[in-house]
């Protein structure tokens, strides 16, 4: 039996901004009927501020699928297109007080209809979508692709097959593709080229941008200054400018500078683009 906790009993018995909006400024839909899973996601957006001031969901799929479809809708309202696209799957779940393990798939299928639904908006091809393009379908029980595994590998540091399955739900019926996946955790795992590297020829949009600051602050950055009780915060990305805030013990520290110049800086650069620059907030 899962150990649920008290925000996902919430939200799954008593889920909030529940239908479809009418008339909306963007549609994300994303999951199959056939693999157990959907979720369509739809906005109003203030085209002055760019703000959500409208968000409802309608989906079919577990407990943990509704409380984070649910719990996703609160978060997003009242942001601006922006500060929703920094909201990963991490976020949903901490939001929720956790989920179990096995559950963290549902999460990630509500980051992936807010991510379809903004790119619709902006007339953008989802980057989830764009990412199983031509992908090759390794888990025939829930149709899932290579594609769709490297990401999960990718943005959650995953290491197991377990793991993969949690996120993605491939592997978890007849296990007959585990040597697949086996085979693209290794090789991810042991990529070193930067994004940069797969982007020369065609330049990443905003939104593909901030996902890739969020996610290398995230897996590359936060956990070593976590270390001695620093951290930051995405504030913005302007064009090829970070705005960072410092936290913690970093914020105010007289290497605030080095960090940010000489740490921070070499990381984006290396992660997301040769030529990120990093500005400091207060």
């Amino acid at each position: 039996m899962w150990d649920y906790s008290e925000k996902v009993k919430e939200h799954f018995t008593h889920p909030h901004n529940v239908g479809e909006v009418a008339h909306p400024d963007a549609v994300g839909e994303v999951g199959s009927l056939v693999c157990g899973d959907a979720l369509r996601l739809s906005l109003k957006v203030d085209p002055k501020t760019d703000k959500i001031t409208e968000a409802k969901f309608q989906t079919f799929g577990c407990g943990s699928a509704i409380a984070s479809s649910s719990i996703l809708t609160d978060m997003i309202l009242g942001k601006t297109l922006a500060e929703a696209a920094r909201i990963t799957n991490r976020d949903i779940a901490e939001a929720l007080g956790g989920l179990p393990r096995e559950k963290m798939h549902c999460s990630v299928m509500g980051m992936e209809a807010l991510e379809a639904a903004i790119a619709n908006y902006r007339g953008e091809q989802a980057p989830a979508a764009h990412d199983e393009e031509g992908g090759e379908i390794v888990c025939k029980c829930f149709g899932v692709t290579d594609k769709k595994i490297e990401r999960a590998v990718r943005e959650n540091d995953l290491t197991t097959i377990e793991e993969v399955t949690n996120y993605t739900k491939a592997g978890g019926a007849c296990a007959s593709c585990h040597w697949k996946i086996e085979e693209i955790i290794r090789r991810v795992r042991s990529e070193m080229k930067p994004p940069q590297a797969q982007t020369e020829c065609k330049p990443l949009t905003n939104l593909q941008r901030m996902q890739l600051v969020q996610a290398t602050l995230d897996r590359e950055i936060r956990p070593e200054l976590r270390k001695d009780g620093g951290d930051l915060e995405l504030v913005d990305v302007e064009g090829r400018t970070v705005k960072v805030r410092l936290l913690g013990m970093c914020a105010g520290c007289q290497v605030a500078g080095f960090t940010l110049r000489d740490f921070v800086g070499q990381k984006l650069r290396e992660f997301v683009e040769p030529d990120i620059t990093v500005e400091e907030m207060k």
